[in-house]
């Protein structure tokens, strides 16, 4: 341990020696700033040295100690495995921003062996690590919004957005607005509790859609990726995808 490549080989040999008929090798994932860059050439030294090796690597050095999304983290990672040929890997769910991180690494490792297994780059195959962003984004122009409005014959609100404003129509009313708290009284909603409350949540997935570059959906949940909630039929349950 901290006594580099030359030290893990001689404790691979004497595993060996011993008569260790499976040896497992860590050359130890260190934290940023922490000696986090020498440690990833360790490992490629590592694998250079011992090319008959299974090797070790504990991602959760970083993800445990890295205040930061781990989503990336972990894909980047994985990448790094997947061109040394290290298969185990070591993680941990302690720190709130590392919950998941067991099931990031299961994405991680099904999208590279797809991609290492086709000589190809890892996109296009499962965009569950895309939690905040979208992998595609198609957004309609206020012009199609506004030719959408002139077809609308009944005075159910359509709602969407163009990534600059949220639009909110019916038969009656077109609304552009970049200030969905204060939208209601332009839009003539009285009486009824339960449609506020739709149009209220409905207003804030397209807010949100709109600021974090997400494609928004009437009705359906926003995409966060392997984080995605669906509401159950009722509203009263939700389960995670």
């Amino acid at each position: 341990m901290g006594r580099g490549v030359a030290s893990l080989v001689r404790n691979v040999e004497e595993a060996r020696r011993r008569g260790a008929t499976r040896v497992l090798a860590d050359a130890v994932l260190d934290p940023i700033h922490f000696g986090f860059t020498a440690s990833l050439c360790r490992f490629a030294e590592a694998r250079a040295a011992l090319p008959d090796v299974e090797m070790l690597m504990g991602t959760g050095n970083l993800t445990e100690l890295t205040e930061a999304d781990t989503t990336g983290i972990t894909l980047m990672l994985a990448g790094i495995m997947s061109e040394l040929g290290i298969r185990f890997a070591l993680t941990t769910e302690v720190a709130t921003w590392a919950r998941g991180s067991v099931r990031e690494l299961d994405c991680a490792r099904r999208i590279l062996h797809w991609g290492r297994g086709r000589g190809a780059i890892p996109r296009g195959y499962d965009a569950r690590l895309l939690t905040t962003r979208d992998a595609r984004l198609r957004r309609p122009a206020e012009e199609e919004l506004r030719e959408l409005h002139a077809r609308v014959t009944d005075r159910n609100f359509r709602i969407d957005t163009d990534g600059e404003a949220v639009y909110v129509f019916n038969n009656e009313r077109f609304v552009r607005t970049t200030d969905v708290r204060g939208v209601f009284p332009a839009l003539g909603v009285d009486g009824d509790a339960s449609h506020a409350f739709y149009l209220g949540r409905e207003l804030m997935k397209a807010e949100i859609a709109r600021h974090l570059g997400k494609k928004y959906i009437q009705g359906e949940p926003l995409d966060w990726g392997y984080l995605t909630w669906v509401e159950e039929e009722g509203g009263a349950h939700a389960r995670r995808t």
